[in-house]
């Protein structure tokens, strides 16, 4: 039972299936935003394209930045249409991704390496446990790295710049600060 339960936890769900119990996506972090929302989880990072964008630039100079990419084109490949899209974004994957001559290669366990037999007939989650697989090296390796990154910290300080800047200040704060000096 407890193998079975620890299995349910590992099992990792792309972003946009996260829900809570009422099967609406999951607001407890609904208000937070930018760097407060990456800080949270990586699932919270990956869904914000500006997130994506720093934690690419971020694993660029740790010269892993096909980790994302794989992630990315797995979440991609899933949403595709026709057996022609899919076999041609399979194979596409599997060449830039997995074969032993990719251009861009991922590092994944040796057994779950897949065979080029099985482009000819994809299916959407085909890619899955290696997406697992990437998923939680990133989120338990570059991740935490990255939310101590100047790349981060930079980000983060520059939106508390934007926050406290007077533009940001509302109205009601601006007529307070004046009344009350």
């Amino acid at each position: 039972m407890f193998n079975r339960a620890v299995s349910r936890l590992s099992r990792k769900r792309p972003p946009s299936e996260i829900n809570d119990s009422e099967g609406h996506p999951s607001s407890s972090h609904q208000s937070l935003k930018g760097t407060s929302k990456w800080a949270t989880s990586l699932e919270n990072l990956l869904e914000d394209p500006e997130g994506v964008k720093r934690f690419r630039e971020f694993l660029k100079k740790e010269f892993s930045e096909e980790n994302v990419l794989f992630w990315l084109a797995c979440e991609e490949f899933k949403k595709t249409q026709g057996k022609k899209q899919m076999q041609e974004k399979a194979k596409e994957i599997y060449m830039t991704f997995l074969s032993s001559k990719a251009s861009s290669q991922v590092n994944v366990e040796g057994q779950s390496r897949l065979n080029e037999t099985i482009l000819e007939t994809p299916h959407p989650l085909m890619f899955q446990k290696l997406q697992d697989q990437i998923f939680n090296l990133m989120k338990y390796d570059s991740y935490s790295r990255f939310l101590k990154s100047d790349i981060f910290l930079n980000h983060k300080k520059s939106e508390e710049q934007e926050e406290n800047s007077p533009e940001a200040q509302t109205a009601a704060k601006r007529a307070s600060r004046i009344y009350n000096t």
